[in-house]
């Protein structure tokens, strides 16, 4: 009885803080959609690298003093590009602007997204979409919600009728991974219905939740652009691997997502 109480009281201690944490993005997303509207120009990667910092930092003003507050022992994720396991305990992994280029250029798929990881597991992740006002949320063992209402991944069956998507790693990736990215999108071109491509990765892995699209892969990536959606597909049904089926961790150099239904075939064509 005493450890049913216990996983109940993490439970609820955890719901209670998804809540607070929700609110905090939100808050971080409304300065930003202040901020969008004309397009940044830049002339050079430091001017381009300067305009994302601002936008960064104007979420990050928000984000830092809310979320420390609320789990003041967490550690706090400094670089949103750093990928692997991170160190015992629980740690704040935020993307303050997910999809910031896209920002900058005036497009509209962007987002904040903060995930409470503990002990190298997931716990609870929230995904705003200020555009939109759409707010994605999952908790370890509760399900994963858009604005209150349950996801649920895709029932395809066949890979043939299926929507798939990737997102590009990073702009400076090795060719190895590059050229892995190309030959991956033409084997989709052959086995899937339609393959879309863009970033950010965390949108797509939003719509495999929602079963809008049926399966993800990215290979490379950092812990801020595939935690918060690992967390809400597996939450919402869906299957969660490496590019060759086997299980993913942080360190895994592939990742796929995808509907219990087409996850097999996927990982046969990524395999080629």
């Amino acid at each position: 009885m005493s450890e049913t109480l216990q996983t109940t009281d993490v439970v609820s201690c955890d719901a209670e803080l998804l809540d607070h944490t929700a609110a905090a993005v939100r808050a971080a997303g409304a300065a930003l959609r202040e901020r969008f509207g004309d397009v940044v120009r830049y002339e050079t990667r430091e001017e381009l690298m300067q305009a994302l910092a601002v936008k960064d930092d104007a979420a990050l003003d928000i984000l830092r003093p809310r979320l420390t507050s609320l789990r003041p022992q967490a550690g706090w994720v400094e670089d949103e590009l750093d990928g692997g396991a991170l160190p015992p305990g629980e740690w704040w992994v935020v993307d303050p602007a997910e999809g910031n280029v896209n920002h900058l250029h005036a497009l509209p798929e962007w987002a904040v997204t903060a995930t409470l990881v503990r002990e190298n597991q997931p716990v609870l992740t929230v995904v705003h979409l200020p555009l939109t006002g759409e707010t994605y949320t999952a908790l370890t063992g509760a399900g994963a919600h858009l604005d209150g209402r349950p996801l649920h991944v895709s029932g395809t069956a066949d890979l043939g009728l299926g929507i798939v998507a990737t997102s590009q790693a990073r702009p400076d990736e090795g060719e190895t991974v590059v050229r892995r990215v190309g030959s991956s999108i033409t084997a989709m071109l052959f086995d899937a219905l339609v393959v879309r491509t863009s970033v950010p990765a965390t949108l797509h892995l939003t719509n495999v939740a929602a079963g809008r699209i049926d399966a993800f892969w990215q290979f490379a990536g950092a812990r801020a652009d595939l935690l918060p959606g690992a967390l809400l597909v597996t939450e919402a049904g869906g299957r969660i691997s490496d590019a060759e089926g086997r299980p993913w961790t942080p360190q895994s150099d592939s990742f796929l997502a995808a509907a219990p239904g087409v996850h097999a075939e996927a990982v046969a064509t990524l395999s080629r």
